[in-house]
């Protein structure tokens, strides 16, 4: 009834770099710079993703070229301390990789991002198989969406079913993202639930409400606007 949200294959680079477990740190850092990405996958067999190696996981080497002894004493942390002398992806990697399947939502994919504290996801199947690659960048692509196509999905899928006419008469106005529904409603009740269904649609930053001054639609922290 109110659509599918995008998912990751909607949005993710197919054609991706990745690195094996023997590929040795410099060619690591070549291949970030030539696909100007701050990290890679480390893939073995037919592509099965088995870590990630980061920007993050070549600066202690970097670090430790000044004064061996004095960012030994500075790096405490035994990962750190590895990577540091590590000459190879296997060693550098951070593993299990952090990975999103292609079908998740692209709410999914960022929280997947925010909890894992990256800018990068492998994208893999069912087998763990690497698919693509997701990016912050990626997920919010949705928000380049056009408003009147935002505004007819908005009446199609949610005013049309909550709101039909004549008992409700809305008009649907969005700029810049904000949608706002202007006009009257039957059943006010109503009016949160379609608030939610409206921010679920992709590429809506918020969403408003301009109706009568009776009181009616009025939603907290949903930006309602009233005259």
């Amino acid at each position: 009834m109110y659509g599918t949200p995008h998912i990751v294959s909607d949005v993710m680079t197919h054609t991706v770099a990745a690195v094996g477990r023997r590929a040795p740190f410099k060619e690591i850092v070549e291949m970030m710079q030539d696909w100007r990405v701050s990290a890679l996958p480390v893939i073995e067999g037919e592509g099965r993703v088995v870590g990630v190696v980061s920007e993050a996981d070549l600066l202690p080497t970097e670090e430790l070229r000044d004064d061996p002894a004095e960012e030994y004493t500075r790096l405490r942390r035994p990962a750190d301390l590895a990577k540091a002398g590590a000459l190879s992806a296997g060693d550098l990697m951070s593993s299990p990789a952090v990975t999103v399947r292609a079908d998740a939502t692209l709410a999914e994919a960022a929280r997947v991002m925010a909890r894992a504290a990256v800018k990068r996801l492998p994208v893999v199947d069912e087998l763990g198989l690497l698919q693509g690659v997701v990016s912050r960048a990626d997920l919010l692509k949705v928000f380049l969406r056009g408003d009147e196509d935002i505004a007819e999905q908005v009446r199609r899928e949610i005013v049309s079913y909550l709101f039909p006419p004549p008992a409700s008469s809305l008009h649907v106005v969005v700029e810049d993202g904000v949608v706002t529904l202007v006009g009257r409603v039957r059943d006010t009740a109503l009016v949160p639930v379609a608030a939610r269904l409206v921010r679920a649609v992709e590429g809506v930053v918020d969403v408003r409400f301009d109706l009568p001054p009776d009181g009616r639609g009025a939603v907290a922290g949903q930006g309602v606007a009233t005259e």
